[in-house]
């Protein structure tokens, strides 16, 4: 094995420019629970966008390594692990805060637990692009809202990563979908994952078309990706008792208090807190989450949309394009052949 890896590294906070591609120690050996995965490819979010701009959470003496989805071949394992074998595919979600290195790199060192096998029909790019979004759809709408068949949903920037994992999973709970998008053109898009209203934003107003679209019933789980202007305009958009999921932070209720009349449930979610605070019984909580959607991606019952596809020399062009906020799906860096 090499005792160095390439790697994308965060020179300092501020634009994609600030990633500089270099050669960093290879941190393996690790621990006997431990795999040294050789990364095929790692996918982009924006979180990785919010890290590169303002700084990890994690400080750590060594290079900061962003990334948090990858896919590859497994190279080396511990001498206490037993689930994974050299040759075999795997992806996950780890790292990329600070502290651990992320994806951006040759190689990842991952707990055994965390790690998905990759069936023979899913390809590289779908496998490292499936992760974060799949763990944030699934804890958004089924294990925080409770999500039931019959129920109507509205998906907040349904073109998106995020977006348009969890349009999927509320169609495959057998709930009826909304979804609001930037432009006419994701309309086809949307509708196709299983959007029965889409909404283009800019040109209706989507409380009033959610209202109307439910016969005044209200949209029972609405999922918030874009921020307190949309949180509390949202509100309106509400049936009495609904959940209203946000993975923005919580700004509070709208001026007439329609959130405390209606008695709305507001859950806060972001996947990376496992990681953050290093819950290791969560992590592998999240780890079966990529392994059921695995499954359902080689059943075909769900799929993952490739925006754009970038070699690793490119990542700072990747960035780019991440900062625009106008990808339809997910970002993709090949990493090797």
């Amino acid at each position: 094995m090499p005792n160095k890896m390439k790697a994308a590294v965060l020179s300092a906070p501020g634009g994609p420019e600030k990633l500089k591609l270099t050669h960093v120690d290879l941190p393996w050996p690790a621990s006997s629970r431990d795999v040294l995965v050789r990364l095929k490819a790692a996918a982009l979010n924006p979180a990785d966008g919010y890290f590169r701009s303002f700084g990890p959470y994690v400080s750590s003496a060594g290079p900061c390594i962003l990334g948090h989805d990858g896919a590859g071949i497994v190279e080396e394992i511990g001498d206490d692990v037993s689930s994974v074998q050299p040759g075999q595919r795997v992806c996950f979600c780890n790292g990329g805060i600070g502290g651990t290195y992320g994806t951006y790199a040759e190689f990842a060192v991952v707990a055994e637990s965390q790690l998905a096998l990759v069936p023979d029909s899913v390809d590289d790019a779908s496998a490292a692009a499936l992760p974060l979004v799949l763990i944030t759809g699934w804890e958004s709408l089924y294990d925080r809202a409770r999500l039931a068949a019959g129920e109507f949903v509205l998906v907040h920037a349904g073109a998106g990563g995020t977006g348009h994992i969890a349009i999927q999973l509320a169609a495959l709970r057998g709930a009826r979908v909304a979804a609001t998008v930037s432009t006419e053109d994701k309309v086809d898009m949307v509708t196709k994952l299983g959007v029965e209203r889409a909404i283009p934003y800019r040109s209706e107003d989507f409380a009033e078309a959610a209202q109307e679209w439910t016969a005044g019933h209200g949209i029972d789980v609405a999922l918030d990706n874009l921020g307190a202007e949309v949180f509390r305009k949202t509100i309106a958009a509400m049936s009495p008792y609904g959940r209203l999921v946000t993975l923005m932070g919580t700004p509070g209720d709208d001026e007439n208090e329609t959130a405390y009349v209606n008695n709305l449930t507001i859950h806060n979610v972001m996947m990376l807190t496992p990681m953050v605070l290093g819950l290791q019984d969560r992590l592998d909580s999240q780890a079966q989450i990529v392994r059921q959607g695995l499954q359902l991606l080689a059943e075909r019952k769900l799929q993952v949309e490739i925006d754009s596809r970038f070699e690793f020399d490119d990542i700072v062009a990747a960035h780019q394009r991440l900062d625009l906020g106008k990808a339809s799906g997910k970002i993709v860096i090949s990493i090797a052949a």
